[in-house]
């Protein structure tokens, strides 16, 4: 389990990003210096280009549209600024913080992702930050798969003081969400944060599970869950967008938090992601501190990438 710490004073939270970001900005912005020369780019140029971006996983589709925006430019300069503006121009549209309607109390957020994504951890976060916010949060732990998810969960409640409403490992999970639902409405909570089992996304019966969580949640609340949250690890390149896409149908994802950006040269999959399925990006996690769970902003993220002083 990843405990929360104290991220150090001295660094700012658009430090711990480009921190985080450090290898596939080395992977990108590096190669971009050495690629990029005073004229307007030539074929070789863009071939080279072409596979350094493949190569941190922006895929082809992102690529594609990356590199029509560059053979526009000219000069260095020109091609950097075209460079930055295409990545900006994929990522935008995903810069969709999540906004919790009032209209619907409890407002439900059911998380599901793979073991080893950070979705229990993420959760931890997100009641902080919601709680901060001054929202009544409560958690539920339907990840009954797994004991030590469970434990997990509870632990971030304490930390937290938010109520975990959780049953014995192996109980029905979709009874789970429902009596924490009940208990939600009963108490008048605000927000209620659903913990999902997280195996493999290629295995159906995890997908039914998922589903029949929706429907059961869907007798309390025919409008529930109102964000359908996918914790997702960037460092795993392409396969991060296969899991948004089992997911995705499965559940209909409305929201994507990412993790473990950090160590990877593979960053570039959030680009992919925003080509091929422009899910809402709500939040981006920056560091191990509890309060590490950032709202993901656009230009941030290309500016730590991409920085125009490089």
């Amino acid at each position: 389990m990843t405990s929360p710490g104290s991220a150090p004073q001295s660094t700012g939270l658009f430090g711990r990003l480009s921190d985080r970001l450090s290898a596939t900005r080395r992977a990108l912005a590096q190669g971009f210096n050495e690629l990029i020369g005073a004229g307007q780019p030539d074929a070789a140029v863009l071939e080279d280009l072409e596979a350094t971006l493949l190569q941190a996983d922006v895929g082809i589709d992102a690529t594609a549209r990356i590199l029509e925006t560059v053979k526009q430019s000219s000069g260095s300069a020109g091609t950097r600024a075209a460079l930055r503006q295409a990545l900006l121009d994929l990522i935008r549209p995903c810069q969709q913080p999540l906004a919790i309607d009032a209209a619907h109390r409890p407002y439900v957020i059911m998380v599901v992702g793979v073991n080893g994504a950070g979705k229990t951890t993420t959760i931890g976060k997100l009641a902080s930050r919601l709680k901060t916010e001054g929202h009544k949060v409560m958690l539920a732990a339907a990840d009954t798969f797994r004991a030590a998810a469970v434990e997990q969960l509870k632990v971030w409640g304490s930390r937290n003081d938010v109520p975990v409403i959780a049953q014995q490992t192996g109980a029905d999970a979709a009874a789970v969400a429902h009596d924490a639902l009940q208990a939600a409405q009963a108490r008048a909570a605000d927000v209620l944060i659903v913990d999902t089992a997280g195996r493999l996304h290629t295995q159906s019966g995890l997908m039914d599970e998922l589903k029949k969580i929706q429907r059961v949640l869907q007798k309390l609340d025919a409008t529930a869950p109102h964000e359908v949250l996918l914790v997702l690890d960037a460092g795993i390149g392409q396969n991060a967008l296969a899991q948004l896409e089992h997911f995705h149908a499965a559940v209909g994802v409305t929201g994507l938090a990412l993790t473990k950006l950090d160590g990877t040269a593979r960053g570039g999959v959030v680009f992919a992601m925003a080509a091929k399925r422009p899910v809402p990006i709500r939040f981006i996690g920056v560091g191990e501190g509890i309060d590490d769970l950032r709202v993901f902003d656009a230009v941030e993220f290309v500016e730590a990438l991409l920085p125009n002083g490089d």
